[in-house]
């Protein structure tokens, strides 16, 4: 690829950067400068005693520094650039072992990721034989269980959901029928019902607003012909027809971002633990969800900790509104002193929007992320509770001890808040201070 100064300058995530590169172009600076076909590399001497190792691929200039900067590219990638088109006679320096050691792990990710799409086309080819056959099978079973189940529903509507009131039974017993039907995430969904209740009016209104999401999906699943491509995702993966992790890696939403951990819950049912890491892309803009199962205890191959950035590419399952991603090759820490990034419109009104825009688009994401600013937690007799700053209150899905050690942390200033918005409960994943009042995590 032939690199021009408007092309480095195309590169940088802001003029500030392009402002900053500039500054690096002396030679001086730069002990070690080498180039040829497959890439450009460079030492910069900085503030501190070792210089920054500065590597670049030149197939779709993709940048790499040893600096802290949450940028991409750097300040010292830009630099090397525009170096190059201006002093190209200066770099003459053999490979550094350190280089090699990273082209050697991008060819290797490379090759993984082709032959995870190699793996994706064949069982694709495969699917219109024999497996073709047994999803058309499987989705009749489908549809014969949804209508059994619509049926039931009518049933209660008309008797009265109070009827339903701690019988238990009767949910896992529709759970076994639709496991029958081949639909595992109906009966997930009707299992979760069981702890809703219905002996008061705000359970009943949960319960009804539920049932009536079960019916949505129904309806969705028997007019799924009718659907745009993401929306007919969406409902296959409601009724658990999830694509795999090799799938997913080997879609087109793929985003290479410095990604913040907002907030991490678990959850543990019949001995499986469930986490949900949420995070967000510093450049993107995009908020992501990273989800994890463990049999037996809860430890999981890598730990993410609120408040974290970490260089990672992502890739989306489909959707109408991607939120649910798996991580693809490494993950980079990518600590530095810099601030954490927030969106742009933190409050709560703005969150409220996004998330009525989640709700839209995919009917059965739960929970769904709400991320505002300005939260102060307080207690309300026994409850604990949220209190924005236009007034609302937000019930909170947490324990005293949470509550408390929060409250501690945080010296009762106001929060940044990520949490799980769910059966019109919050349940904080990731709570901060923000920098202008005297910043850090709380």
């Amino acid at each position: 690829m032939e690199i021009s100064v408007d092309a480095v300058v195309a590169m940088a995530p802001d003029e500030a950067s392009v402002k900053a590169a500039r500054g690096l172009v002396s030679p001086g600076k730069w002990p070690l400068l080498g180039v040829d076909e497959e890439a450009v590399w460079g030492a910069c001497q900085g503030s501190g005693s070792k210089p920054y190792q500065v590597k670049i691929e030149r197939a779709g200039l993709v940048c790499s520094c040893s600096c802290p900067s949450r940028k991409i590219p750097c300040k010292h990638a830009l630099a090397l650039l525009l170096l190059l088109t201006q002093h190209p006679d200066l770099f003459t320096a053999p490979r550094p072992e350190w280089l090699e050691e990273w082209l050697d792990a991008r060819r290797q990710r490379a090759a993984k990721q082709e032959a995870r799409k190699e793996s994706a086309n064949t069982r694709a080819k495969a699917s219109s034989g024999s497996d073709g056959k047994r999803e058309q099978t499987r989705l009749l079973r489908m549809q014969d269980g949804l209508e059994e189940l619509e049926r039931w529903m009518g049933d209660q509507i008309r008797q009265g959901l109070s009827q339903l009131s701690e019988q238990y039974d009767v949910w896992d017993k529709l759970a076994a029928r639709m496991v029958d039907a081949q639909a595992q995430g109906m009966a997930a969904q009707l299992r979760s019902l069981g702890k809703v209740g219905s002996g008061n009016a705000e359970q009943a209104g949960l319960l009804l607003g539920r049932l009536g999401r079960l019916q949505l999906m129904a309806d969705a699943f028997r007019n799924r012909g009718r659907l745009s491509l993401p929306e007919q995702e969406d409902v296959r993966a409601a009724l658990g027809f999830a694509p795999g992790k090799d799938e997913v890696m080997a879609g087109p939403d793929r985003v290479e971002d410095i990604w913040q951990v907002f907030g991490v819950t678990f959850a543990e049912e019949e001995k499986l633990w469930r986490r949900r890491v949420w995070l967000y892309g510093r450049e993107s803009g995009r908020m992501a969800l990273l989800l994890d199962f463990s049999h037996g205890n809860r430890q999981f191959e890598r730990v993410f900790s609120p408040g974290e950035s970490l260089h990672m590419v992502l890739a989306f399952y489909p959707g109408a509104a991607p939120l649910r991603a798996v991580s693809c090759g490494d993950i980079e820490s990518a600590a530095s002193d810099e601030q954490m990034v927030f969106p742009a419109d933190c409050s709560f009104g703005a969150a409220l929007e996004r998330m009525a825009r989640l709700r839209a688009a995919n009917p059965w994401q739960e929970p769904l992320p709400l991320v505002f600013d300005g939260a102060r937690l307080c207690r309300r007799g026994e409850d604990w509770m949220l209190l924005t700053d236009a007034g609302q209150g937000l019930s909170l899905d947490m324990t005293d001890a949470e509550a408390w050690e929060l409250l501690a942390e945080s010296g009762g200033q106001r929060l940044f808040v990520c949490g799980e918005w769910e059966d019109e409960r919050l349940k904080i994943a990731g709570a901060f201070v923000r920098p202008a009042e005297e910043g850090g995590k709380a």
